[in-house]
C-alpha cells in the first residue's frame, strides 16, 4: 500500500467550489486506487487581524480545519500571507504551520511520499517538509504557478530550488517541461503527466436543444476562465463584435468583469454578449456541448482543461500557441491555434462556423486524456519515487497498515 499525503493550496472548498477542480477531480481518482491511501491537506492563506476580518476574507476564515469532503480526509490549516510582500515569505509560514500538523498526521499515518499539486508555494514546502521526514517530494507545474511564481523577483529563487531537490516532478505538457527546463530544473526529473476528462460527462448533445436552453438561436461562441488579463476575454469579445450575428457566452468570475462589461456596451453588443460569471463545473458540458466553438486568448497555460472538455463535447476549440496547445490541436478537426489577436481569432473562428468539423472527430482529439490514464500515471510515478527513495537511503518498505 502506497501512503500519500497530498499537499495543495489550490482545492475546492464551500466557498470555492470552482478551485482547482481537476486538482479534487485527480486527488480522488488517485485516492480510490485499490493500493493507495491518502490523506489531503488543503491549506488556507489568510492575511493577519485585522485584515482578516474583512468580508473577503470571511468565508474561508470560517472553513472547517478539518472535514470529510467527498470522502477524503482533508485538512484546512490556516497560514498567514503578507500582503505587499510579493508572497516571498509564503513558504516559511506554510513550513512553521504544517510540520506540528504533519508530524501528528504520521503518528497514525506515516506517508511514504509528499505529492505537491502545485508549485508554489506547495513545491518549495513540501520540499522542506519532505527533507523533515524523511520521505520523497513530488512536484506538480500546471502553468502560472511556474510562468509567474518562477520568474517573480520575490519567489523564483524559491521556486527554482524546490524543482532542483525535489526527487520527481511533473508537467501538465511538454511544453509546460520545456518551461522548467529552461527556469533550470533538471529534465530527468520531470514526467510529463497529463490532464483527465470524464468523458461520460463532457459529451456531445443535441445543439439546438442546448443552445435554446441557454437562450440562445444562431451561432454561439463559448469562452472559459477567470476575468483576468492573462485568459484575453477581452480578444474573444472584439473578434466576436465583428462577427454578425455570432453569440458570445464567457464563464468565469474575476478583476476584469467592469472593463468587459464597458467594452460590451461600447461595441454595441449586449444583446449577444453575456458574462455568465462563475459557473459550477457540473454545468459546464451543457454549456460547451451547446457552443459551435470553443475560443480561449490565453497568453500562457500549461495545458487548459478548458481546451480538453471543449473537445470532448465535439466542440472545436480557436487557442492561441500557449503552453501545450500543439499537444491538443492535433488535427484540423480539434480547432485553430491563433495570433493572439482579434482579427486572427475572428478569421479562426469564421472559419470553423462555415466548415464545423465532424463532432466525433472533434471529439476523439481528446479521447487519450481520460482520468483513468491520470490516475494510473500519477500512482506509477509516486510508487517509483518511493522504490528509488529506500534503495538510496538503505530504508525497508514497510507493510500497510
Amino acid at each position: 500500500m502506497l501512503r500519500v499525503l497530498t499537499l495543495s493550496t489550490l482545492f475546492p472548498d464551500a466557498s470555492r467550489p470552482n478551485f482547482g477542480v481537476f486538482v479534487e477531480r485527480q486527488t480522488l481518482g488517485l485516492a480510490a486506487h485499490p493500493e493507495v491511501a491518502l490523506r489531503l491537506v488543503a491549506p488556507v492563506g489568510l492575511p493577519p487581524w485585522p485584515l482578516a476580518a474583512l468580508a473577503h476574507y470571511r468565508p474561508l476564515a470560517a472553513l472547517p480545519g478539518r472535514e470529510l469532503w467527498k470522502g477524503l480526509d482533508t485538512c484546512r490549516p490556516r497560514f498567514t500571507t503578507i500582503p505587499g510582500t510579493g508572497a516571498r515569505f509564503h513558504v516559511a509560514a506554510l513550513v512553521r504551520r504544517l510540520t506540528p500538523l504533519l508530524t501528528a498526521i504520521r503518528r497514525d499515518f506515516p506517508f511514504d511520499v509528499i505529492d505537491a499539486e502545485f508549485f508554489f508555494p506547495d513545491g518549495p514546502a513540501a520540499v522542506a517538509l519532505g527533507r523533515h521526514f524523511g520521505v520523497p517530494v513530488s512536484i506538480k507545474a500546471r502553468g502560472a504557478d511556474v510562468h509567474h511564481w518562477g520568474t517573480a523577483p520575490a519567489t523564483a529563487g524559491q521556486v527554482v530550488a524546490a524543482g532542483q531537490q525535489a526527487q520527481g516532478m511533473l508537467a501538465v505538457s511538454q511544453a509546460m517541461k520545456a518551461d522548467m527546463v529552461a527556469l533550470g530544473l533538471p529534465a530527468e526529473r520531470i514526467r510529463v503527466h497529463s490532464t483527465g476528462v470524464d468523458l461520460n460527462r463532457f459529451a456531445p448533445r443535441e445543439r439546438d436543444e442546448a443552445k435554446a436552453a441557454l437562450g440562445i438561436a444562431g451561432p454561439l461562441v463559448v469562452s472559459l476562465g477567470a476575468l483576468i488579463p492573462r485568459k484575453g476575454h477581452d480578444i474573444v469579445l472584439r473578434a466576436v463584435a465583428s462577427l454578425p450575428g455570432v453569440s458570445l457566452l464567457i464563464a468565469g468570475e474575476g478583476p476584469e468583469r467592469a472593463a468587459l462589461e464597458a467594452e460590451i456596451v461600447q461595441a454595441g453588443v449586449g444583446d449577444r454578449v453575456r458574462l455568465l460569471g462563475s459557473v459550477p463545473h457540473a454545468d459546464l458540458p451543457a454549456l460547451l456541448a451547446a457552443a459551435d466553438v470553443m475560443a480561449l486568448a490565453s497568453s500562457s497555460e500549461g495545458l487548459a482543461n478548458a481546451w480538453v472538455e471543449a473537445l470532448a463535447c465535439g466542440t472545436p476549440i480557436a487557442i492561441t500557441d500557449a503552453g501545450g496547445a500543439g499537444e491538443v490541436v492535433t488535427t484540423p478537426a480539434a480547432g485553430r491555434i491563433v495570433p493572439r489577436d482579434a482579427v486572427a481569432f475572428a478569421a479562426a473562428i469564421a472559419d470553423l462556423l462555415a466548415t464545423p468539423p465532424p463532432r466525433d472527430e472533434t471529439r476523439n482529439a481528446a479521447a487519450r486524456f481520460t482520468w483513468e490514464a491520470n490516475t494510473a500515471a500519477l500512482h506509477d510515478h509516486l510508487s517509483e519515487l518511493v522504490a528509488h527513495f529506500r534503495v538510496f537511503h538503505g530504508m525497508p518498505r514497510h507493510s500497510a497498515a
